[in-house]
């Protein structure tokens, strides 16, 4: 029972957020995603637009063509500085190369909150609210590895990670990964620099079912004894899928992802993701918009979780072949959670 509670305990707060707050006079508060397409960003959309019209705020949301789409989403920093909006939710696609950006808004008394995935470094935006994308990386990497038992130590590791750029959410992901299956890490900031001969390789995907295919038909070209990978996301898994069933291999490659939408839990369920960590954007969006009201209200940036240095809005690990030493919720309960 403890278990399925996660997303109920985190709407509480969001409620007991939102009873706190007054209306504001249409204030604007913008939405800046990486791109309008992928299911966790269209739910991020959903609980900022909720959240904004329940406290009376106008919310405009802006989004690059695809993931990794740089200058659109300086773009619409800049236009968002122009409307006088109080606050930002930015998905940065360049975590480091935004910062200029960002500033220039925080200059302009504009806060500007982090969703998921933190800016480089993290301070450079007033707040960041996000899944512990580490620990997300951590739980399938530990999954996997109690999930091959003995054959872990031969095993044959592809990463298919976000893009060339390594933003925070996807080292942080690919790194947890494969700490959680007894990979030595080297700098741990960097995707790619060990020297573990069990690993193929890594390649990037853009976040999306196209791109994933794409890097895995890469891989295996590579190395086609790989029986191990791990995808930045849902929709990279069900392209990399889709590469291994061309080869007959869809049944004997464990893939494990990170989002926890409900096309991702669904996957799970059908085999085709051995497990997933999934997040909540829905409720990264509401109580950003919620703590941008209560800056414009009362001047208060919001607080970090305690013993971090961002506010954590909670992960679980989705399977129906749960690892002895993992904490895992079943799909069942991943299903009355997940969003998309």
């Amino acid at each position: 029972m403890k278990k399925i509670l996660i997303g109920t305990a985190l709407a509480s707060l969001a409620m007991a957020g939102s009873a706190m707050a007054a209306a504001h006079g249409g204030a604007t508060v913008c939405l800046i995603t990486k791109t309008d397409t992928n299911p966790f960003f269209v739910k991020m959309k959903e609980g900022a637009q909720a959240k904004a019209e329940e406290l009376g705020m106008t919310l405009k949301s802006f989004a690059g063509k695809i993931d990794g789409d740089h200058e659109t989403q300086v773009q619409a920093i800049e236009t968002c500085i122009a409307d006088g909006a109080k606050g930002i939710l930015l998905t940065a696609s360049d975590t480091s190369s935004i910062v200029p950006a960002v500033q220039q808004a925080r200059d302009a008394g504009i806060l500007v909150i982090a969703l998921d995935t933190p800016l480089s470094p993290i301070d450079a935006a007033d707040a960041t609210f996000a899944t512990d994308n580490y620990k997300a990386g951590l739980l399938i990497g530990q999954w996997a590895k109690g999930k091959m038992g003995d054959a872990a130590t031969d095993a044959k590791i592809a990463t298919l990670d976000l893009n060339v750029s390594q933003p925070t959410v996807d080292v942080l992901r690919n790194q947890g990964f494969l700490d959680g299956f007894g990979v030595e890490l080297n700098n741990p900031d960097v995707i790619g620099d060990e020297e573990d001969p069990r690993l193929v390789g890594s390649d990037v995907t853009d976040g999306n079912q196209e791109g994933g295919r794409r890097a895995m038909e890469n891989l295996l070209a590579k190395d086609p004894t790989i029986n191990v990978v791990h995808t930045i996301n849902e929709p990279a898994a069900a392209g990399a899928y889709e590469a291994l069933k061309s080869v007959g291999r869809e049944n004997d490659v464990l893939v494990v992802s990170v989002d926890g939408g409900c096309p991702g839990i669904a996957d799970v369920e059908a085999g085709v993701i051995g497990a997933t960590s999934q997040q909540y954007p829905l409720l990264m969006a509401s109580l950003g918009v919620e703590a941008i009201a209560k800056w414009a209200d009362e001047g208060v940036k919001p607080e970090p979780t305690e013993g971090k240095d961002f506010f954590d809005t909670g992960v679980a690990l989705v399977t129906d072949e749960p690892v002895e030493g993992v904490e895992s919720i079943s799909v069942a309960e991943g299903k009355e959670l997940c969003w998309g």
